[in-house]
């Protein structure tokens, strides 16, 4: 696995050899920051939820974020996530969070412009975890949340003031683009 564009293209990522963590591929990535680069230029912060190798908030840091911070429950994938920061040079500009999403969601309160959030395909709290979301300190009407999931299990159109705007479909994955309603 490596990175797909910016300072640090090219550079190949550690992946854990165990079955707790299924990476969003190369060509995924790329769509996905394709797609977001026809949505906003502004993505100086960013949130990786299930961020298993960290692959989606450093491909943000090599395209020009200033900051992202990752969170995933599994101490395995924190160190990953960790080794993978240090390899690229991205230790500096970036903060692991080592607890479950539903926690991280009580205690961050920046705000970000960009959140990642791959969970487990077969995790079926993610409707729970996107409301929550849409519930929490860290987005605004300006944030873009990413959601990767299996295409066999669609997403709502909205979760509590979250919309979907933009869906895009890759084999079995799905890449769903929300952003908070304006309330007027």
């Amino acid at each position: 696995m490596r990175i797909t564009g910016g300072i640090a293209k090219g550079q190949q990522l550690k992946v854990p050899k165990n079955d707790l963590v299924r990476p969003t591929t190369d060509r995924v990535r790329e769509a996905i920051f394709s797609i977001l680069a026809s949505l906003t230029s502004h993505w100086s912060r960013g949130l990786d939820l299930f961020a298993g190798t960290g692959a989606l908030g450093i491909e943000a840091l090599s395209r020009d974020a200033e900051w992202v911070d990752f969170v995933d429950q599994q101490p395995k994938s924190c160190a990953i996530i960790k080794q993978n920061l240090y390899k690229v040079g991205f230790s500096q500009k970036a903060h692991v969070y080592c607890c479950s999403v539903a926690k991280a969601l009580t205690f961050l309160d920046s705000k970000y412009d960009i959140v990642f959030m791959d969970p487990p395909y077969s995790d079926p709290s993610i409707n729970h975890v996107a409301m929550q979301l849409a519930n929490s300190k860290v987005i605004d009407d300006k944030s873009l949340i990413v959601i990767s999931h299996a295409s066999r299990f669609p997403l709502q159109q909205s979760y509590d003031g979250l919309s979907l705007i933009k869906e895009k479909r890759y084999g079995d994955t799905c890449i769903s683009i929300y952003r908070k309603e304006v309330k007027h």
